[in-house]
C-alpha cells in the first residue's frame, strides 16, 4: 500500500471515529456532518472527500463497530475455555456494546429505519455474521452436552432480544454499573440454555 493510501485510510478512521462520538451523543437524526467535521477542525465540504455523505459514513461507522464486535466474539469463540465461559463472555461484550455504543448499536438493530437498499444488504448480513457467533457456540454447548435448549435459533433470539431491550430503561446515573448489569445478565441468561 502506497504511502498516500494509508494516510487517507488514517484519516478515514479518524473521521469514523469522530464520527461514531457524535451519533452515540446525539443519535443518528441529530448528528450534522458539520458537528462530526468541526470535531475534527475540518469544513464540512472536506468531508466529502472521503465519503459520499451522510448515511456513506455513518454506513462505515456501522461497519467498524460491528467488524470490532464481531472479532471479539471470534476472540471467544477461540478461547480455550467452557462453552458456557465463552457464552458469558459474549453476553458481557453485547452489554457492553448496547450501553456504551447505544447509537451506532441502535443503526444496526433498526436498519430500515436508518439506511437506503443500497446499504441494506450488507448490514443486515453483517449482522447475522454477528448472531452466528452466538448461534456456534450455543450449538457448541449443545453437542457438548453443557446446553440443554431444544431449539438454538430461538435461544440465541431470547438472549440478544433481552440484552438489546437494556437500551431502553438503562441509565449511566442508575444504581447498576455496567459490570453489574454484565454479570446479573449472564446468569440469567445462561439460564436459557441450560
Amino acid at each position: 500500500m502506497k504511502l498516500s493510501e494509508i494516510k487517507l485510510q488514517k484519516k478515514k478512521q479518524e473521521i469514523i471515529l469522530s464520527a461514531v462520538k457524535i451519533v452515540n451523543e446525539k443519535g443518528y437524526q441529530g448528528a450534522t456532518m458539520e458537528e462530526i467535521a468541526a470535531e475534527l477542525l475540518m469544513t464540512k465540504g472536506s468531508l466529502y472527500y472521503y465519503f459520499k455523505n451522510k448515511e456513506d459514513l455513518l454506513f462505515q461507522c456501522h461497519e467498524m463497530v460491528l467488524g470490532q464486535a464481531i472479532s471479539e466474539l471470534q476472540d471467544y469463540f477461540n478461547e480455550n475455555i467452557s462453552n458456557e465461559q465463552k457464552l458469558r463472555k459474549m453476553i458481557a461484550n453485547h452489554i457492553r456494546y448496547m450501553i456504551e455504543e447505544k447509537e451506532t448499536f441502535n443503526m444496526i438493530l433498526k436498519p430500515v429505519q436508518t439506511f437506503s437498499k443500497d446499504y441494506l444488504h450488507p448490514i443486515l448480513r453483517k449482522r447475522n455474521e454477528y448472531a452466528a457467533w452466538f448461534d456456534q457456540v450455543i450449538q457448541n454447548g449443545i453437542a457438548e452436552g453443557d446446553f440443554t435448549i431444544k431449539e438454538p435459533k430461538m435461544a440465541r433470539m431470547i438472549l440478544l432480544g433481552s440484552m438489546n431491550w437494556i437500551q431502553q430503561w438503562y441509565k449511566p446515573d442508575g444504581d447498576k454499573t455496567i459490570e453489574d448489569l454484565q454479570t446479573i445478565y449472564a446468569d440469567y441468561l445462561l439460564k436459557v440454555v441450560k
